[in-house]
């Protein structure tokens, strides 16, 4: 057993993100999304599908009569909305912003019934069915998130009501679940109630709400299987189709077997990584060595077998879920966009318990492409899948694809990804570093300030850099004293050349690497400068030959930027292109492209598409003509004028 490091996240209220790349981004957030995402949940975007979700809290709190409209977890879309204005507040005050939130945080407290539980569906529509269907229902998945928002808004602001709301929803479930006589021996369908309610440990410090968690990991998968026992005691009828249903599906739940047992990621790709990234929790809080084993387990089935080149995980559109090994086909992917943000926390939280690069490398993978790709840059429309090839006919025309969206939409009916990626955004200053004892380790290289404490002494960190366009990355060290620290820089996986020169002297770096790591063991003191300089190529990336999708196809990347073709560049039909790999790839960068993008120039052919006439079919014989391809960023495909994608390129 390696040895763990129990690092902690730098306190959001401590960074200050100042960055080319990234800025913009946080800007967009705070000035557009989140007032847009607003307006959404109050069903003020024309042509726009109808969220109900304010409206639902009004009528529980009895402020307007109605019945119960969307999705029977609707709440989770106000949690995450309030989530992200949390985070917002904590690097930004807004007084306008921060009063709007009180509004709606009184408002749930009115929604809120005199045991604790919160829930509009259930209070509105069917107060009679509290607890009977958590396969299907998702009320501790919505408690959770309103957990999460509770912890951001008072680490944001300092305010308790949401807090205290939630604490008394907490300790409600804690009388309803656990192994005592009387209580019922149940988890929900969806897992985030695990995560949260560690979130809501660290913020309040009570014991039970670990001890909670905890139990929500242990039980799932024991037998008897709670999820047929619960369907036996409903008449075994189906919430979604209110008829006589089949028996469940473990596997598709993740209780096929107990979590510490399971061997392959498996089912609603959503509720694995978030299951993981709770499990992962509480293996950090208890020490838990068993757990920790298993989250190793299936984070190496994921991403070595079961996750997209963009960091999309989940292949399959039946059941937005994981399929099986090597199975990651391009047109018909779903790799939900909720998904890719589940495998960054569950990185995340690996990160605290072992400085491993791999986990910071898919961590970069996941954020710089399906995270940016799902959100348009005006920052009102949303991918909730992340395809790797686009044919806008075939989406239109065949059932088969019709979930994979030429063109973002402007909200959704389950609309759980928008705000997803708005709380992450905010939060983004929490991934950067993580910190112990004697080691402060950057994870990802995004420009601006920290200040940590390490023991009595504090030390500011300040980074520049143009990355991900340039690979120079320069960090200033300002502190009262000497300190004797490790400081450890990830070398990520993509780089083949990297180079550390401390206050103008070059490092030798060939002890100094440990796990993706470029550990730097100094005593620091006041205006030390470090200069850690990254090669960033562009390459052609091949997969497994398992993968039979991208079989005789390659890829684009340079540094943690995956690269694709768009039809505005070059010309329909895309898979009728082919790449030459061995004329090698050009870089430049474009200030004309969406804001500036460094672009990929190569040499390709295009079949010859002439003389076909009518025909389907014919004799084969070699002809094409030489053409000169452009790879744009995956992340910024499809805020042009709609069209076909592909990242995967036929090559000679």
């Amino acid at each position: 057993m390696d040895k763990l490091i129990n690092s902690k996240l730098v306190s959001l209220k401590n960074v200050n993100i100042d960055d080319r790349f990234w800025s913009g981004y946080q800007k967009l957030v705070r000035e557009v999304v989140i007032p847009y995402q607003w307006e959404a949940l109050n069903d003020n975007i024309p042509d726009a599908a109808p969220s109900h979700a304010i409206k639902n809290f009004r009528i529980a709190a009895k402020e307007e009569d109605g019945e119960f409209g969307g999705m029977v977890f609707q709440d989770s879309d106000v949690a995450k909305w309030l989530e992200a204005v949390g985070y917002s507040l904590a690097i930004n005050p807004d007084p306008d912003l921060e009063a709007l939130a009180d509004k709606t945080i009184d408002l749930i407290e009115k929604a809120q019934l005199p045991d604790g539980y919160l829930n509009t569906f259930f209070t509105i529509k069917a107060p009679e069915k509290r607890w009977t269907n958590l396969q299907e229902c998702h009320e501790l998945y919505c408690a959770g998130h309103m957990m999460e928002a509770a912890v951001a808004y008072y680490c944001g602001t300092g305010k308790k009501k949401l807090l205290n709301i939630m604490c008394r929803f907490a300790n409600h479930i804690d009388s309803v679940f656990g192994t005592e006589p009387g209580k019922l021996r149940g988890y929900d369908g969806h897992q985030e109630i695990e995560l949260a309610l560690i979130k809501l440990y660290k913020a309040t410090g009570e014991e039970k709400y670990l001890k909670l968690a905890k139990y929500f990991i242990d039980e799932r998968g024991q037998e008897p299987h709670f999820f047929q026992q619960e369907w036996e005691k409903r008449g075994r009828i189906s919430h979604w189709s209110g008829r006589v249903s089949d028996k469940p599906n473990e596997s598709y739940h993740q209780s096929h077997k107990p979590v510490r047992e399971q061997t392959e990621a498996i089912g609603h790709a959503v509720r694995e990584v978030y299951m993981l990234t709770g499990m992962a929790d509480v293996a950090a809080e208890t020490g838990d060595t068993d757990l920790l084993e298993a989250c190793r387990r299936l984070w190496d089935d994921i991403v070595n077998r079961q996750m997209y080149i963009t960091g999309g995980v989940g292949s399959t559109s039946h059941g937005e879920a994981f399929s099986f090994d090597y199975d990651l086909p391009n047109d018909t992917i779903y790799a939900e966009t909720c998904a890719s943000i589940g495998l960054i926390f569950f990185a995340q939280r690996m990160l605290q318990l072992e400085a491993k690069a791999t986990y910071a490398d898919v961590m970069e993978r996941a954020l710089y492409n399906t995270l940016l790709g799902s959100m348009s840059k005006d920052g009102r429309h949303f991918f909730y899948v992340n395809p790797l090839e686009v044919w806008p006919e075939a989406s239109e025309k065949n059932p088969s694809r019709a979930h994979v969206k030429p063109v973002r939409q402007k909200w959704f009916g389950c609309a759980c990804c928008p705000p997803n990626v708005a709380r992450l955004l905010t939060s983004l200053g929490e991934y950067i570093y993580t910190y112990n004892n004697d080691t402060i380790y950057t994870h990802l290289y995004i420009g601006g300030d920290a200040t940590i404490q390490m023991g009595k002494e504090e030390i500011n960190l300040t980074m520049e850099t143009d990355y991900p366009w340039k690979g120079n990355i320069k960090i200033k060290l300002s502190m009262e004293n000497e300190k004797a620290f490790n400081l450890a820089l990830r070398i990520p996986g993509w780089c083949n050349n990297a180079e550390v020169i401390i206050n103008g002297d070059v490092l030798d770096l060939t002890s100094k690497i440990s796990n993706g790591y470029a550990v730097i063991s100094n005593t620091w003191k006041d205006g030390d400068s470090i200069e850690f300089n990254l090669e960033i190529t562009p390459e052609f990336i091949q997969a497994n030959p398992k993968v039979r999708a991208d079989a005789g196809k390659v890829a684009i990347q340079r540094g943690p930027l995956v690269y694709c073709l768009e039809e505005t560049d070059n010309g329909g039909n895309l898979n009728a292109l082919s790449i030459d790999t061995y004329a090698g790839l050009k870089e430049e960068y474009d200030e004309n492209l969406l804001g500036g993008a460094v672009i990929i120039k190569a040499k390709g052919s295009r079949l010859d598409e002439t003389g076909w006439n009518n025909d389907l079919y014919r004799p084969f014989k070699e002809g094409s003509k030489q053409v000169e391809l452009k790879a744009i960023p995956y992340f910024l495909w499809g805020n042009r004028k709609p069209g076909e994608m592909i990242v995967w390129i036929r090559h000679k």
